[in-house]
């Protein structure tokens, strides 16, 4: 049941008037009229800050989207609106450099989001073009995307921090979370866990240090840092929740969807924004699939009563009708046929055998039963080509849930997802590797550190006689151990109710409690790792609690604020996360 007095949220869109007035401060520095070239990936997020009307206000004359080609404007003045990417620096200075031979005169400015680095102005010195362009920063750290998702829409973080080793993300992160501090108070406790939450806290002390400290009543009561490597358990499994759902079939990007003729019924694809201003979207985003058809029914037929109500009204009432319901019901109505049709697609495509087959496959590797039939059906789905990318996620959940793929195994699925696939996936399945997603188990690997300490007490005879009693110990994967002392997997056999869900475990049918968020759980329970350091060693440590910037009877004032917790995944989270985060705040009383 949710708590009634769950407390208010701060007022996002603060947000997007700073990095709007910001993007206009820096466009004017440029008088005069000019053509903007924008990186493909900012062209949604700045849609959402400041649209077509609002640049033409400020004497911005074209827009391109950047190519990496030969341009067209015939504009004296160029603007590049892109990411600190080297590449795109580089095709910059291919375009001033070729207009300088052609012997045309332009003025260029480069507008870096969120930062600048180092590189970049290197590149342009290496090309000789440093003195010819202007440079600056527009510091877009966060994009809010509805009433409670904020978003730093770095679509490269992940790779860069957890694959390339590349740690440059790690300020701009820090940096966020001190422009929400400078605007809505300091926070009370700072909680984290991971390499990179660890680096991102530093960070963000370090501008804490440096800037200047302003007393106000605070809006957030915690923030929980998260790297994604500590669970990435989670974010391997099907959502099956409405909008992890609407993601995996037809992406989500930058909070809104495209939906095609399928689900319009018509001869056109239509872009929806998908937030709590959609009110048939609200009320069952967080719904599981199985419930949802009931409840757009049951619309549906709300909305015909609605409609009906004009039967027998006289000339006053029609008129009042349409001025105040009719508009909102024909919205309504819109809204509700899209989602109608958007269920029926997903429908069809998880209805089908294949799907039930992937769910019952996934609940078997996290319970840890009938592994044999696992890996039988996984090579099922990659020899009559299924998904490519859901086979990947089935080696991966099959290899963290068992700390490892038995080397035969492994050599086996292995091959034949590159038969099936191709050759080129070799790099996939490095990168997998190297980020701790896919690995072979090395005989007698996971014993090393077991027997070296056993040496010291036995005889080297009595460790090879020891060996067999311990394998089956050693061999265990920390998920096992943890979702054992956390009780992530309820106990198999018990009916599970998805209509009223009676904990977080509903946004995988029951079948298992996000490991992430039953971690924010627990520390928020415990406000702080007391009695959780076992958990925290078996996720690599690197878990911290710290008192915020706020005073103590700030702290201990028990306002809305203190009730409202900031959680930032560090290299992304899942719509399923976001639900049972919410689930939590319902019956907490609480807002995460």
């Amino acid at each position: 049941m949710a708590r009634r007095d769950a407390p208010g949220l701060p007022d996002f869109s603060l947000l997007k008037r700073l990095a709007r007035d910001q993007l206009i401060f820096l466009l004017e520095q440029l008088p005069g009229k000019k053509d903007l070239f924008i990186d493909a990936d900012l062209m949604s997020p700045l849609d959402r800050i400041a649209n077509v009307t609002i640049l033409k206000q400020h004497e911005v004359d074209k827009l391109y989207k950047v190519e990496l080609k030969p341009i067209v404007s015939s504009s004296d003045q160029l603007c590049f609106l892109i990411r600190p990417r080297i590449q795109t620096v580089k095709w910059i200075s291919d375009l001033v450099n070729s207009d300088k031979v052609a012997g045309r005169f332009r003025r260029y400015k480069i507008i870096f989001t969120p930062q600048k680095f180092y590189a970049c102005e290197t590149v342009l010195e290496e090309q000789g073009v440093y003195g010819d362009v202007t440079t600056d920063e527009w510091n877009f750290y966060i994009l809010p995307l509805d009433d409670d998702i904020l978003s730093l829409e770095l679509p490269e973080f992940f790779r860069d921090n957890f694959l390339e080793g590349d740690q440059r993300w790690v300020t701009t992160a820090g940096s966020a979370l001190h422009l929400l501090q400078s605007v809505y108070g300091s926070f009370s406790k700072v909680y984290g866990i991971g390499r990179f939450a660890k680096m991102v806290y530093e960070s963000w002390r370090e501008l804490m240090e440096e800037g200047e400290q302003r007393t106000r009543q605070p809006e957030f009561a915690k923030v929980f840092l998260i790297d994604r490597d500590v669970d990435f358990v989670t974010p391997l499994c099907s959502q099956v929740v409405y909008e992890g759902l609407v993601d995996d079939i037809f992406r989500i990007k930058c909070g809104s969807v495209e939906f095609g003729p399928n689900v319009t019924s018509s001869d056109k694809s239509i872009k929806v924004m998908l937030n709590s201003q959609d009110k048939v979207f609200d009320e069952i985003r967080n719904e599981h699939f199985s419930n949802v058809f009931g409840f757009l029914s049951q619309k549906a037929k709300n909305l015909q009563t609605a409609y009906d109500k004009r039967r027998g009204m006289d000339i006053q009432q029609m008129k009042a009708f349409v001025a105040d319901e009719l508009k909102g019901l024909k919205q309504e109505h819109r809204l509700l046929s899209l989602h109608i049709g958007a269920s029926e697609s997903m429908m069809k495509k998880k209805t089908k055998q294949d799907f039930q087959e992937l769910l019952k496959t996934e609940h078997s590797l996290l319970e840890g039963f009938e592994i044999c039939e696992c890996i039988t059906h996984i090579e099922e789905h990659i020899n009559r080509q299924v998904s490519m990318i859901d086979s990947l996620r089935l080696l991966c959940l099959l290899s963290i849930t068992e700390n490892g793929i038995l080397s035969k195994d492994y050599k086996s699925l292995k091959a034949q997802y590159l038969q099936s696939y191709g050759i080129e996936h070799l790099l996939t399945f490095a990168n997998l590797r190297q980020l701790g997603l896919l690995e072979e188990q090395q005989a007698g690997e996971t014993l090393t550190v077991m027997e070296s300490k056993v040496g010291k007490l036995v005889t080297d005879k009595t460790v090879g006689k020891l060996t067999d009693a311990f394998s089956s110990l050693a061999k265990k994967s920390n998920f096992r151990a943890l979702s054992k002392r956390l009780a992530l997997v309820p106990k198999s056999g018990e009916e599970y109710d998805l209509r009223v869900p009676r904990d977080m475990a509903y946004v995988f049918s029951g079948a298992y409690i996000p490991l992430s968020c039953k971690l924010i759980e627990q520390v928020m329970e415990r406000d702080g790792w007391t009695g959780l350091e076992e958990v925290a060693r078996m996720l690599n440590g690197q878990e911290f609690a710290v008192t915020g910037g706020c005073s103590s009877s700030e702290a201990r004032n028990k306002t809305d604020a203190q009730r409202i917790v900031l959680v930032m995944f560090l290299g992304g989270c899942t719509y399923s996360e976001i639900s049972a985060l919410r689930f939590l705040g319902k019956e907490r009383g609480k807002i995460f």
